[in-house]
């Protein structure tokens, strides 16, 4: 009974939801753990759970070392799950309603250097389309603090070259306008010229093309970042959201004002934006247990 209420929920979850594929399919394979779960304790009706097995559910979790941030993804698909078999009346109660999410830790995230970020560009330099299409987007990550999905969904309408600026539709689709340094200009400003008009095959209005005139994917720039970084000699793991997180930490080290950095970032709370404030604390107690005479001696 559980595997065909899943498959129903399943055409509910993709017809009435807001959530994204990927998301959705997570929330499908994390349903199918759970169901499997259940079927394996000879539960097969929707009545038959309660919060006990629930609980224990959650515990086996735990012994298998799940993460946090997965645990909370599964219940919150728990949560939909249970509460569309509430709306079919086939339970009395949302039974998971009330049962929290574990406790996630922040990590800081990997930022590199000013002298590491410069040697990546370098290294990305070129005379070919593909080579100039990298430094514009390695200019507009770091330069401007954009997330992949944004730069990704960059149209030539949204860029304002001469002005200095651009247009970014950010998380939920709120607007804003990002500042874009002079590097940045000048790389945008050859890759339309010289780069962009060689990779379109076909009228488009996205920005960054990959060799077949195609929108450029994810995927396929986090390999050629990963390449680069490689070839950089940077150990750190790379991603392009390293990128902007180096923007804000290069930001605030350099004593921008944390409103104005999450106001570029385009972080609805300026708690999201305070992490970077605890990196570079880290950094400074690094610095000075490595330079200071008195260091060790601070236990």
């Amino acid at each position: 009974m559980f595997k065909q209420l899943l498959k129903e929920y399943e055409y509910e979850l993709r017809a009435t939801t807001h959530l994204s594929k990927n998301t959705q399919k997570a929330y499908l394979s994390d349903l199918s753990h759970y169901v499997e779960y259940l079927l394996k304790k000879n539960i097969t009706k929707p009545e038959a759970v309660n919060k006990h097995v629930i609980k224990q559910y959650l515990m086996v979790l735990r012994k298998h070392h799940t993460a946090p941030s997965t645990v909370s993804r599964k219940i919150s698909a728990m949560k939909g799950f249970h509460q569309f078999l509430l709306d079919e009346k086939l339970v009395d109660d949302n039974v998971i309603l009330n049962i929290s999410r574990p406790k996630q830790e922040k990590r800081l995230p990997d930022i590199l250097s000013i002298e590491d970020m410069e040697t990546l560009i370098d290294i990305a330099r070129g005379p070919s389309p593909l080579n100039l299409r990298n430094i514009a987007m390695l200019e507009l990550l770091y330069g401007s603090g954009l997330r992949i999905s944004e730069l990704l969904a960059l149209s030539t309408n949204d860029l304002h070259i001469n002005q200095g600026l651009i247009n970014v539709e950010g998380k939920g689709g709120k607007e804003r306008i990002v500042p874009i340094g002079t590097e940045a200009q000048r790389a945008l400003k050859t890759y339309l010229e010289a780069g962009r008009l060689k990779l379109s095959k076909t009228p488009t209005p996205y920005v960054f093309l990959n060799r077949h005139g195609n929108p450029i994917s994810r995927v396929g720039f986090f390999k050629i970042l990963k390449s680069l970084a490689t070839e950089a000699g940077i150990e750190k793991n790379v991603s392009p959201h390293t990128l902007r997180h180096s923007f804000a930490s290069h930001l605030l080290e350099a004593g921008v004002d944390l409103r104005y950095v999450q106001e570029m970032l385009g972080h609805s709370s300026i708690s999201t934006t305070e992490l970077y404030t605890h990196i570079n604390k880290k950094q400074l107690i690094a610095v000075y247990d490595k330079h200071h005479p008195h260091a060790k001696r601070r236990d």
